[in-house]
């Protein structure tokens, strides 16, 4: 292995722990600790929103960061796309590109839509609608992090390889 291509798998490794461990930090600690701060609903929303917030500046960075750096590392498999259909693990990176076009559109099609609703129904006062949507967004929000689990296990298993 070149040192490049050192350099670019710890660009990627770092990258993928900000955005899967931030994403698990918001849903398993900020999350449930705005329950311990306040018990208004239009108070604990503003709070988590803008985590999630400042959190969208570092995952924007990470994604872009993951797409090129992955990009990169897949660049054999791209030119020999032979590789990719006739070699375990081309087929595992396959299966990891898949995974990842899915979670990145649910997560951004979540966040873009849900997020901005409920905070702008919770400046509204609507609660009810905010609880409403909270539901559907919570479930996308646990099927992306199922999913982010998902390509963890294929990354290291193509690293091991």
């Amino acid at each position: 292995m070149s040192l490049l291509f050192i350099l670019v798998l710890w660009v990627h490794l770092f990258s993928a722990i900000i955005l899967v461990g931030g994403s698990f930090f918001i849903w398993l600690v900020v999350w449930p600790a705005s329950f311990t701060i306040t018990e208004n609903e239009a108070e604990r929303t503003r709070i988590v929103g803008r985590v999630a917030k400042r959190f969208a500046y570092f995952s924007h960075g990470t994604v872009t960061l993951l797409f090129l750096s992955g990009a990169y590392l897949a660049w054999p498999y791209v030119v020999a796309p032979g590789l990719a259909l006739t070699t375990l693990r081309g087929e595992v990176l396959l299966a990891k590109v898949a995974t990842v076009v899915v979670t990145i559109a649910l997560m951004y099609a979540n966040n873009l839509y849900h997020g901005r609703k409920i905070m702008r129904l919770a400046a509204q006062g609507r609660l009810d609608d905010v609880r409403r949507v909270r539901k559907l967004t919570h479930i996308a929000s646990y099927v992306t992090l199922g999913l982010l689990l998902v390509i963890t296990v294929l990354g290291a298993t193509l690293v091991a390889l």
